[in-house]
């Protein structure tokens, strides 16, 4: 089957599953609602696989157009989708990843009343990253990343009966539409600048202007701005942390395979903006250093066993951000991948958890799950092991190839970066000592999940073993082989190189997994020998406390935006609405009120009265052309 057919198939499958269960939602069940959902969302990682198989990188991209969506004048905006290296790698991560989360989530929501609903609503997540992710341009892109945007918020927010969590929802599609107006911004000075929105045109047209060129650094910081926000880096990360009131498969496919990577996405594909826009790769670079240290910091004394790992993928997209702002385009999109794999299974573990001790979150009150549950135990350990940077798991090669690069750039960057390394070992052992090891500390009876749970969770496991082979370093005896790939689809790919000798890249390798590993021992000294379980926020010395508040940052905007927003918000009601509008909307209502009340009266019935008017009429008119008036 050609690309043609079916390219516009893989978010087809998923929209339809959205639409059929969506409308049949009171008459199927839940187990039915769920099947059918993975199955689709099975069937356009199929048609992925078909298309990623069928693909010749050396024949360039291939454009399925459907239609013309847009036509003004000598503007032209088609809906149209985009197979190329870079559209497939992100495809076969939105459907095989999600594909596992559907599959989790038909055991972890079995008793949810609205079942059907959420999976109606999983599927339309889905197709709405698929279209933000194939999109020829940046129209059908920006379509996809506004559905993202719903669906998170409708998902955070589905249990939303309770006011914290409808309260989420709501922070997360505001710091969005913050991060939206740059993306919209940007998109009109693409037009501006190049004419078009197509991705093909608007690349080669970027050849033609010289590096650091006004207009470039204009577009390439709005985009930014609305990357940052998709992807919850400085100063708009608040909001992912929150998130994490949604039901767990929600929070694993907003972390690991939808949503958080639209931002990465985004720059990777515009790379032949970014590569001659320096400032805007520096601003990048700094903002995702910032960031990841940032949120490394705060999630050292986490206590929700999801927030630990909402604050690590936080810190781990900073890492990615790092490496675009590097020009280690394809070192960014590596560690997307990998993971997707690794914090997909440590969110569906963390899910796997909860489950088993009905509902409970707190680390402090959980505690020897090691025996009862020993499936999510091993696979959370390898996920765990991944994130760390373990040999040979896949996040030790990504990381060590960003790493590598801020090496070359500078090695202050290596030094910090090692420095948030450390940290998430630090707080990523802490989590598992605390929860899996020593006794349990809680009242609730421990049990594994069911087969249709933990299957997924060891085949991400797998996945987060062996995904480091995707990109193999020469220093290993690989090619980079998804390095060449992507360098087929994003022209900034091309241009990256890193220069360090063998000797020198052992050295750093050994140098950080030294550090790693004696993080290990010492979280294992202070969590598992004998469980250490910090105290309240309040109860902490200075600085531990202000990384335990979060740096106040929630605070900080509270004082900056919500409260001034909400004075001004009350004080205008008061002013504009009740002493301006109301009495004018009033005044305007009586008047024609009484207005009517006085023609109504001029409704005699009377023949004689009415004839006596037209003929004065008349008279009036023929005395009016008379005078010349």
């Amino acid at each position: 089957m050609s690309a043609q057919l079916l390219a516009p198939l893989v978010p087809a499958l998923p929209l339809a599953g959205a639409v059929i269960i969506a409308a049949l939602r009171r008459r199927l069940s839940g187990h039915a609602a769920g099947l059918l959902a993975t199955a689709l969302i099975g069937g356009a990682f199929l048609c992925s696989v078909l298309l990623f198989l069928g693909f010749d990188p050396a024949g360039g991209a291939q454009v399925a157009h459907l239609f013309d969506w847009i036509r003004v004048a000598d503007m032209r905006i088609g809906l149209a989708f985009q197979v190329d290296a870079l559209s497939l790698t992100m495809m076969l991560i939105v459907t095989g990843v999600g594909t596992l989360i559907h599959l989790y989530s038909i055991g972890y929501m079995h008793d949810d009343p609205r079942q059907s609903t959420f999976f109606a609503l999983l599927n339309l997540f889905t197709f709405a990253m698929l279209l933000l992710v194939m999109g020829a341009n940046y129209a059908v892109t920006f379509i996809g990343w506004e559905g993202v945007g719903l669906c998170s918020y409708l998902l955070i927010g589905f249990w939303y009966t309770n006011p914290a969590y409808n309260y989420a929802a709501r922070k997360a599609f505001v710091m969005n539409r913050v991060g939206d107006v740059g993306f919209v911004l940007g998109l009109a000075l693409v037009f501006q600048v190049f004419g078009t929105l197509d991705y093909t045109t608007v690349m080669e047209r970027a050849d033609g202007f010289a590096t650091g060129a006004p207009a470039l650094t204009a577009i390439t910081l709005l985009l930014f701005v609305g990357a940052i926000g998709k992807s919850a880096q400085l100063p708009l990360f608040t909001w992912l942390p929150d998130a994490m009131a949604g039901p767990t498969p929600v929070s694993a496919l907003i972390h690991a395979a939808t949503m958080v990577t639209a931002g990465i996405f985004l720059l990777v594909r515009s790379s032949a903006l970014f590569v001659l826009a320096p400032l805007t790769q520096d601003v990048v670079l700094v903002t995702g250093l910032v960031t990841a240290l940032c949120a490394a910091t705060i999630g050292v004394f986490q206590n929700d066993i999801k927030k630990v790992l909402a604050y690590s993928t936080v810190s781990q997209l900073g890492y990615m951000f790092v490496a675009l702002g590097l020009g280690a385009f394809s070192a960014g999109l590596f560690h997307v991948t990998t993971h997707a794999f690794f914090k997909a299974l440590l969110f569906l573990g963390a899910g796997s958890v909860i489950h088993a001790l009905g509902g409970e979150q707190d680390i402090r009150r959980m505690g020897g799950l090691r025996t009862a549950t020993p499936s999510t135990y091993r696979t959370f350990l390898v996920g765990t092991l991944a994130i760390a940077g373990i040999f040979p798991l896949s996040g030790f090669f990504s990381k060590d190839a960003i790493l590598a690069h801020a090496y070359q750039h500078s090695p202050w960057i290596y030094a910090l970066l090692v420095a948030g390394a450390v940290l998430t070992t630090y707080y990523m052992f802490r989590l598992l000592f605390l929860v899996f090891f020593g006794s349990y500390r809680g009242q609730a009876h421990p049990h594994e999940s069911p087969a249709v749970m933990t299957a997924p969770l060891w085949v991400l496991a797998v996945l987060s073993v062996v995904g480091g082979a995707l990109n193999l370093p020469h220093v290993f005896g690989g090619h980079e082989p998804m390095k060449h790939f992507l360098a087929t689809a994003a022209s900034g790919v091309g241009l990256e190189h890193l220069h360090l000798s063998a000797l020198l890249e052992w050295s750093l390798m050994g140098f950080s997994t030294a550090l790693v590993l004696l993080t290990i021992w010492i979280a294992y000294g202070r969590f598992a020998k004998q469980a250490t379980l910090d105290p309240e926020a309040d109860a902490l010395p200075v600085p531990q406390r202000w990384a335990a508040r979060k740096w106040y940052l929630d605070e900080l905007y509270e004082r900056l935006f919500e409260k001034p927003y909400g004075w001004l918000s009350t004080n205008l009601s008061a002013l504009i609405e009740q002493r301006v509008m109301q009495p004018l909307m009033v005044g305007v209502g009586g008047t024609a009120e009484r207005i009517g009340e006085l023609l109504r009266r001029v409704q005699t019935g009377n023949l004689s009265t009415y004839l006596f008017a037209m003929v004065a009429g008349l008279l009036l008119f023929l005395f009016l052309t008379l005078n010349g008036l």
